[in-house]
């Protein structure tokens, strides 16, 4: 393995025994396109990636946080593992300079695209889990996000639903939420103002002193709807199989 590799490595104070998971863990489908012969890209382990940061984000959650409730826990896992976070802490590790990519995507600094970035970074988790286990993987997991984990601590968040149902629908290639304004009673100086929310099949009303709160109040619903509608089809799943 050459020098930059160990490089990422060192980063990420593991070693891997099988070399070629990490290098099909940074190998981006642009660049496996163009190789002649056939070469395995990263999307496979990005998949698996992101199960395994969900799982052990959540655990980690579950021990440092043991008061708060599930929806709680769902929020903070949701800030943690969006795409926003994970190309942040994909570049305190400068896994940019270490990911293989196609001409194109090279040319468009496609290193410093978030959605790249965040991907890689769930591969790259992937591989750590296959070569050397949960054990591992969760100790890499916990120690890149430890002063995330650290500030939760110390602030807990005020969450921004909207935000956090955008990030929801875009990781699932789903339509944007759609807010409709239908109404608002009370006098001028005290109205209280209703939206209807649609995404993702289904509907909720929210309610508020502006439109800004009645609209945080309809994609709170939701966001804690398909939240535990996701955990649940996780499960079902993993019963079946």
């Amino acid at each position: 393995m050459d020098n930059s590799v160990s490089e990422l490595e060192d980063a990420l104070l593991y070693r891997f025994s099988r070399t070629k998971l990490l290098k099909t863990a940074l190998c981006h489908r642009s660049y496996a396109y163009e190789q002649a012969t056939k070469t395995d890209d990263n999307e496979k382990l990005e998949f698996l990636g992101d199960a395994v940061l969900n799982l052990v984000v959540s655990h980690i959650l579950m021990t440092r946080f043991p008061s708060l409730n599930e929806g709680e826990l769902s929020r903070i896992r949701a800030s943690l593992v969006n795409e926003n976070r994970l190309a942040a802490v994909a570049k305190s590790i400068d896994l940019g300079n270490f990911v293989q990519l196609g001409k194109g995507e090279s040319k468009s600094k496609g290193s410093k695209k978030k959605s790249i970035l965040a991907d890689t970074f769930e591969a790259l988790v992937a591989a750590v889990y296959l070569d050397g286990g949960y054990a591992q993987a969760f100790d890499v997991i916990e120690r890149l996000f430890s002063r995330h984990f650290s500030a939760i601590e110390k602030t807990p968040p005020r969450y921004d639903y909207k935000s956090l149902l955008q990030e929801m629908v875009q990781n699932r290639h789903l339509p944007v939420p759609e807010y409709n304004i239908v109404g608002a009673e009370g006098p001028d100086h005290d109205k209280t103002f209703h939206v209807v929310l649609i995404v993702c099949g289904i509907e909720t009303e929210g309610f508020g002193k502006s439109k800004k709160a009645a609209e945080q109040d309809a994609a709170k619903k939701a966001f804690e709807t398909l939240s535990d509608a996701g955990d649940a089809e996780e499960a079902q799943r993993f019963s079946e199989s």
